[in-house]
C-alpha cells in the first residue's frame, strides 16, 4: 500500500467507523419508530437514490421512470434542490432558473414541462404536502435522491450502485464514499447497477449477484447508457450541427464538465475519431466569468481548424444560464443527451412493472 494511502487508512479509517455507528444508531431509531417518525402518505411514494455519494446517474433514471409511467400516473417530482440560492418549498414554472430549483430540477422540468408537477425543499415531508395541496390530482410521487432521508415512509425505493465502483467494493465516510453501511441496501425493493458496459459477460453479472446478495423479493437490473446525437447549447447561434458519424479525423473537442465523475462520457467521446482534451470542474459547478475566461483560452489552444466545445446535458443547463457565457463560443458549443437503457435478461420484468407490481402489493398487504 502506498504510503499517502496508508496514512489516509490510518486517520480516516477509525472515523468511518464512529460515523457508521452513527448513521447505524440513527436506522434503528427510525425502524423502531423512537425519536424519529416516518411519515406515510395516501399516494405511493417511489424513492430513488444510492447509498454512495455522487455519480450514479440518479437525474437519467429518474427521467427513465417518467416517461414510462407519466401515461398512467399524474406525477409529481420533488428533490431538495442541490445548490439552489432559494430556501424552503419552489414549485418549478417556466421561469424559474437552475439557481432557484436546481440543475437536475430544471433539467427535468424542462423536459416533461407541465406534463408532471416538479418542486424543490429540502423537507420532503413539507414538501410532499405542499405538492398535493397545489396539485390534488397527483397519483404518484418521485422523491429523487432521498434513500436516507427517511422521514416519508417510501412505497417503492430503488438504490443505485455504479457498475465501476459498487457498494461491495466502497467503504464509508469518510474513508470512502458510502453514506451508509452495505446493509442499508435491505430497504430497497430494487437495486440498479448504472453505467454498465453493453458487452457484459454472464461471469460479470454473477460477481454482481453474488456480492450484493439481495433477498428474494428484491429485483437486480442492470443499465446502460446511450448516447444521442449533438444538441446545441445555444441553437438560435448554431447553423449546421456536427455529427460524431461525420466528423473529420483530427477534429479536436473540449470536454467540459461539472459533474461527480465524467470517466463514462469522456471514454465516450474518446471512442469517436477526435482528440478529446477534458476540462473538468465540481459536480454541480456554478460557472463564473473566470471559469469561462478558461474555457475560452483552452478553446483557442486546441489544434486545427475543426474543433467544437462538448458538455454534459446536466452542464448545459447551466452553461446555457450563465450571463459569463463567452458570445464567440455560443456557435461551437454542443451536447450528448443521454438515455437510460436497461440490459435485456429475460427472466426480468421491465423496470416499470416492478415498480407497479411493488405499488399494488404495498395496497394488498397494508
Amino acid at each position: 500500500m502506498p504510503r499517502n494511502r496508508l496514512l489516509s487508512a490510518l486517520l480516516l479509517y477509525p472515523v468511518s467507523r464512529l460515523y457508521g455507528m452513527g448513521v447505524a444508531v440513527r436506522n434503528k431509531l427510525f425502524d423502531q419508530g423512537i425519536f424519529f417518525k416516518q411519515q406515510e402518505f395516501k399516494v405511493p411514494v417511489v424513492v430513488v437514490g444510492n447509498i454512495a455519494m455522487g455519480g450514479t446517474g440518479k437525474t437519467p433514471h429518474v427521467e427513465y421512470i417518467i416517461e414510462a409511467l407519466r401515461d398512467r400516473y399524474n406525477i409529481g417530482v420533488l428533490s431538495r434542490g442541490y445548490k439552489r440560492s432559494t430556501k424552503g418549498f419552489v414549485l418549478a414554472t417556466p421561469q424559474s432558473r437552475p439557481e432557484d430549483i436546481g440543475d437536475e430540477s430544471y433539467q427535468v422540468y424542462r423536459k416533461f414541462g407541465p406534463g408532471i408537477t416538479v418542486a424543490v425543499c429540502e423537507k420532503r415531508v413539507d414538501g410532499i404536502n405542499r405538492m398535493l395541496e397545489i396539485n390534488p390530482k397527483i397519483d404518484l410521487i418521485l422523491l429523487d435522491d432521498a434513500f436516507q432521508h427517511r422521514y416519508v415512509k417510501p412505497t417503492v425505493s430503488i438504490v443505485l450502485t455504479e457498475h465501476n465502483r459498487p457498494v461491495f467494493k466502497d467503504s464509508l465516510l469518510p474513508y470512502g464514499r458510502l453514506r451508509e453501511p452495505r446493509g442499508a441496501l435491505n430497504r430497497a425493493d430494487i437495486v440498479i447497477v448504472t453505467k454498465c458496459p453493453p458487452d457484459m459477460k454472464p461471469m460479470q453479472y454473477r460477481i454482481f449477484e453474488e456480492n450484493l446478495n439481495l433477498f428474494p423479493f428484491q429485483k437486480l437490473y442492470f443499465s446502460k447508457y446511450n448516447y444521442g446525437h449533438l444538441v446545441p447549447v445555444f441553437p438560435d447561434d448554431v447553423e449546421n450541427v456536427p455529427s460524431f458519424d461525420t466528423m473529420e479525423p483530427g477534429t479536436s473537442l473540449l470536454a467540459v464538465t461539472g459533474v461527480a465523475n465524467p470517466k463514462p462520457f469522456v471514454r465516450y467521446l474518446r471512442r469517436r475519431k477526435a482528440k478529446v482534451k477534458l476540462k473538468r470542474f465540481g459536480d454541480h459547478h456554478n460557472f463564473t466569468s473566470s471559469d469561462m475566461s478558461e474555457i475560452e483560452k483552452e478553446f483557442n489552444e486546441l489544434p486545427g481548424p475543426g474543433k467544437f466545445i462538448v458538455t454534459t446535458e446536466k452542464d448545459a443547463v447551466r452553461l446555457f444560464n450563465s450571463p459569463y457565457f463567452p458570445h464567440a463560443l455560443k456557435s461551437v458549443i454542443f451536447y450528448v443527451p443521454i438515455k437510460v437503457d436497461f440490459i435485456d435478461r429475460s427472466h426480468e420484468a421491465p423496470l416499470e412493472k416492478a415498480i407497479e407490481k411493488t405499488i399494488r402489493d404495498s395496497i394488498l398487504f397494508k
